[in-house]
């Protein structure tokens, strides 16, 4: 059954991050202001803490945001489960952040993905907290 959950749940984010390719980048921006966060911006600042952090390439760059991008617009999504099933919401949240890790695992090196893991955070005041909470 968890097997058949997590094949659903990739399943689910592949179709979205697809989806966000083909344009829908404006639809997921609009529901993660609603949401109480603007994914352009989260992009902007959680790129501006990882690309010297983790010394990303010119060509990781655009990959990375891109994948942080769909991360955060996906998230958007189930952020009203925060308040009315914490539970659920949980459950989606770490789906999602398996997602970007797998993702992410393809375009960073090793050493990188370390740091990545390393720089985990729960201060609000960190665009971080975002990918990890």
């Amino acid at each position: 059954m968890k097997k058949i959950l997590i094949v659903l749940t990739i399943a689910f984010a592949l179709t979205g991050s697809a989806n966000a390719q083909l344009g829908s980048m404006g639809d997921l921006a609009k529901t993660a202001s609603a949401a109480g966060f603007d994914v352009n911006k989260l992009t902007a600042g959680i790129m501006g803490k990882l690309t010297p952090a983790l010394s990303l390439t010119s060509a990781q760059q655009p990959q990375v945001s891109d994948a942080v991008s769909s991360y955060l617009g996906q998230k958007a999504n189930i952020m009203p489960l925060q308040a009315s099933d914490p539970t659920q919401y949980q459950q989606k949240q770490s789906s999602l952040f398996g997602g970007l890790k797998s993702k992410l695992s393809g375009i960073l090196l090793k050493d990188q993905m370390t740091k990545l893991i390393g720089m985990k955070t729960t201060d609000p005041t960190n665009a971080l907290s975002q990918l990890f909470h």
